[in-house]
């Protein structure tokens, strides 16, 4: 479980930084630019230290450069609102490659429910596009107090509600199997 959360964190490093930056000053230009150094220092370090680099860490570096990059070209306020959508959308997208999750998995879940884990992935995908077309839908109405309450606890509470549920399905899902694999007979006891 430690293993995920780091991963994930490894992978959402520049907009944890973002976040945190924005919320202690408020400041959209100085953390957009330390989330795009730390996401570039990130990615240096990984090739510096030779490690192997998925699609995911390489989609998350292009998303934070390019919508970093828009948002201090715009300073348009709407534009920083519908933000997130635009990488919930791109993220729903990397999610539709089939066997996405294996990497935060234990090889247990990964070897004894693989077709299981696959449709986990796209239920993911379809989170992503639907949290990013609510988070649209809220930026339109400019409601600033509704896109916080949206953005804050919404996305993060589903994601949270997703990835607690998936928790136990895999681990009822993975018990079952295991237990039908002890009870059932060897070759030779069949003869």
């Amino acid at each position: 479980m430690k293993d995920v959360f780091a991963k994930l964190g490894q992978d959402f490093f520049s907009t944890i930084l973002f976040l945190v930056l924005y919320l202690i000053t408020g400041d959209v230009v100085l953390a957009t630019c330390v989330a795009i150094a730390g996401a570039v220092a990130q990615f240096i370090r990984a090739r510096i230290k030779g490690q192997k680099l998925d699609l995911m860490t390489y989609a998350s570096l292009g998303l934070v450069i390019v919508l970093g990059g828009a948002t201090l070209l715009t300073s348009d306020p709407r534009f920083v609102l519908a933000k997130p959508s635009i990488g919930h959308f791109a993220i729903g997208v990397i999610m539709l490659r089939k066997g996405w999750m294996l990497r935060y998995l234990p090889p247990i879940v990964s070897e004894t429910i693989p077709e299981y884990v696959t449709m986990a992935g796209y239920a993911w995908a379809a989170l992503m596009f639907a949290l990013g077309a609510g988070t649209i839908g809220v930026a339109l109405s400019g409601d600033m107090k509704l896109w916080t309450f949206y953005v804050t606890v919404v996305l993060i509470g589903a994601k949270v509600a997703a990835f607690a549920i998936q928790y136990v399905i895999f681990r009822v899902l993975v018990t079952q199997r295991l237990r039908a694999a002890a009870a059932a007979p060897t070759s030779s006891q069949r003869y």
